[in-house]
């Protein structure tokens, strides 16, 4: 069995760091400031994706532009790694223990992930990660598809977890189970729509599900 991680809102308290650097680029770019909730509810998307719904009045080259701001005060304003979750790293090192295998699908870039990943000394731990500048991104199954077909795994094998609609539709699409967390960028209610076996508040609270402790047993 493989479980599949969303990063920024699942595993990493990064959302704030995020909202401060696109508000910035908006800035730099003389275009209206987003509010902080029109920036969490693009989280999880490709950065062209999330622009584009941000910013809909950008041609191609105004998105492309304002992507690599983003990505500059992004940078600039990282001080290290974003702080994973309360309980995120005893969870994963648990999943590992019973040997099950981990992943990430994020709408972050491969560089992002990279660089994030080595700040916390994750290179190698994951099985494999898939990055929106690489892959289709989110609520596209392709990232989903593509970590199942490299690791060999049928849809019956795959759980994903996530905090947007994107992930979980993503999940949906795929044909795999998923499960929602409460405490990230889109309300318990709206990822209910998207049938999760569970919506946790905690990500500990993964190790106690049937779905998890089924395929470790």
């Amino acid at each position: 069995m493989i479980v599949i991680f969303d990063w920024d809102g699942t595993l990493c308290d990064s959302i704030d760091h995020i909202v401060e650097a696109m508000q910035d680029a908006a800035r730099e770019a003389g275009l209206t400031v987003p509010e902080p909730a029109s920036v969490r509810e693009i989280v999880g998307l490709g950065l062209p994706q999330a622009i584009a719904q941000l910013f809909p009045e950008l041609d191609t080259d105004g998105t492309s532009k304002l992507a690599a701001s983003y990505s500059k005060f992004y940078v600039a304003s990282d001080q290290g790694p974003a702080p994973l979750y309360p309980g995120a790293m005893e969870t994963l090192h648990n999943l590992h223990d019973l040997g099950l295998e981990l992943a990430v699908a994020t709408g972050k870039s491969r560089r992002g992930l990279n660089r994030v990943l080595a700040g916390l000394g994750l290179e190698r731990f994951f099985h494999s990660t898939r990055c929106a500048d690489e892959t289709q991104s989110k609520p596209h199954p392709q990232m989903l598809n593509e970590i199942m077909a490299e690791r060999d795994k049928a849809s019956d094998e795959v759980v994903m977890v996530g905090d947007t609609e994107f992930d979980l539709a993503m999940a949906t699409n795929a044909g795999v189970v998923s499960v929602g967390v409460s405490y990230g960028v889109h309300a318990v209610e709206r990822l209910h729509n998207h049938a999760p076996v569970a919506v946790i508040d905690a990500l500990p609270e993964l190790l106690s599900l049937p779905v998890i402790q089924r395929q470790s047993a």
